[in-house]
């Protein structure tokens, strides 16, 4: 099982660019079950979520053509309607093949959802949705069973314990383009990647208005067809680099940056001492060109994850890395998954000075981190123990990194050409060598089909 070896103490300086959003792409395809032609997605980020989803739709009869980033996928066999379990435990957003494949198929077969394991996720709301939508769901064997002749529009709330639901939202919606009539969605998820999956969707011939807003309304139509789409960069990418360079004093150029996809994350960060300015203001402000520099005494915070356009949880642990290093008292507080602070007992070992009450963590700033042996949860909090490692004295080893390759591509050599020193070593092999990461399926549920693996040549 691959690990980092990381020797801290080196500032991160140079140029890079942000990838495609994992997080919008991953419905994108899915959706591409309803579509009559093919669909072409661009600047999809190669990772082994990515490769887990085309293989996914290649066994539900939609099969990709991948290739330097670029997915065409086409609908080849409309029979395949089981989402099995040994490929959707792999990962959450499995989920959202779950509305169009009701849709356009009127039968769907999906497996519970696995991903990070730090905190329950139900699916609840997903249902609900599609239940008012007209769908029959049944519970069968550890599978969700839904059917319908033909969806019906209503209105739809969303909302719940916690907020709105970001996949939900992007499954009802989905579902809904081919339903009879008109659908509202109220307290809608607001977060861009619902915005990029609308437009999508609108370019495939739905008519969607209000994406972006906590209403959105679908007037159904009866067929889509398909469409060229470029996807948008990925804010939590974009802003694990920005605190990245913050972290360790560093002097960063990064290309296209969804800069008004992170203002809150760009404001709080101005606070603490991390600056982050727009190079050219003449760009698309959500995929620009900013410079990232940071005052060497970080100021602490307090800071609330929200939905969007509040701060983002999946930036949550690696604020708190930064602000292990500031001088005073910062307190963060986790309202989207109370439990996502299994990265606090590994920052801990580190040196770190923090103490967990329930949803809330305090952090005591310290002087320096101390590298040390440190274990990967999940795949936010394996991207905090990485920035950690950076900045901190001596050695660290940031063990099961599997979890960075679901949503980075191949982290270690982006860092490493702005100045990291970090080696990809697997302990269990007899000389502790691995094999170049690829955009494969990393949790032992199988290889993916050379037909749909990336070609990685023209990778920026």
């Amino acid at each position: 099982m691959d690990a980092f070896r990381i020797q801290g103490g080196t500032r991160l300086a140079g140029r890079l660019a942000v990838d495609g959003s994992k997080n919008a792409s991953l419905p994108q395809m899915a959706a591409a079950i309803l579509a009559d032609e093919p669909v072409t997605l661009r600047r999809v980020p190669q990772l082994s979520d990515i490769s887990n989803m085309l293989r996914l739709l290649g066994e539900l009869g939609c099969t990709g053509d991948a290739e330097h980033g670029t997915i065409t996928l086409t609908n080849t066999d409309p029979s395949q309607t089981h989402a099995r379990y040994d490929i959707v435990r792999t990962m959450r957003a499995s989920i959202c093949v779950l509305g169009p494949l009701l849709a356009k198929r009127k039968h769907a077969r999906v497996s519970m959802p696995g991903g990070c394991a730090f905190g329950a996720r139900p699916v609840d709301l997903h249902l609900r949705g599609l239940e008012a939508l007209g769908a029959t769901i049944e519970l069968e064997g550890g599978d969700i069973v839904a059917t319908a002749d033909q969806l019906i529009g209503t209105t739809i709330f969303l909302g719940g314990a916690f907020g709105s639901t970001v996949l939900g939202t992007a499954n009802v919606l989905s579902a809904a383009t081919l339903a009879k009539g008109t659908t509202i969605i109220e307290s809608a998820a607001c977060e861009p990647e619902i915005i990029d999956l609308a437009n999508l969707l609108n370019a495939m011939g739905a008519k969607i208005r209000g994406a972006g807003s906590p209403r959105i309304t679908i007037e159904g139509v009866e067929q889509l067809g398909g469409t060229d789409h470029t996807v948008i960069p990925d804010r939590i990418v974009a802003g694990t680099y920005a605190i990245a360079a913050g972290i360790t004093n560093g002097d960063l150029t990064i290309d296209d940056f969804p800069y008004d996809h992170l203002l809150a994350v760009t404001e709080l960060l101005g606070q603490i001492g991390v600056h982050i300015d727009r190079v050219d203001s003449s760009e698309d402000p959500a995929r620009c060109r900013v410079k990232v520099t940071s005052e060497r005494h970080l100021n602490p915070a307090v800071m609330t994850t929200q939905p969007y356009p509040g701060f983002p949880t999946d930036l949550q642990a690696q604020l708190l890395a930064l602000l292990c290093l500031a001088s005073g008292n910062s307190i963060i507080t986790e309202k989207i998954y109370p439990e996502r602070f299994m990265h606090v007992a590994e920052l801990s070992r580190m040196g770190a000075n923090l103490i967990r009450q329930g949803p809330t963590v305090m952090a005591q700033g310290v002087r320096k981190l101390v590298g040390a042996p440190v274990m990967a949860s999940d795949l936010r909090g394996s991207a905090c123990l990485v920035l950690a490692g950076l900045a901190a004295e001596g050695e660290t080893i940031v063990s099961r990194v599997y979890h960075l390759d679901r949503g980075y591509v191949r982290m270690e050599e982006s860092l490493n050409a702005l100045g990291a020193k970090i080696e990809r070593i697997n302990p269990d092999a007899p000389d502790g060598s691995t094999n170049h990461p690829t955009a494969v399926n990393r949790t032992g549920s199988g290889s993916v089909p050379a037909s749909v693996k990336f070609n990685h040549e023209d990778e920026q």
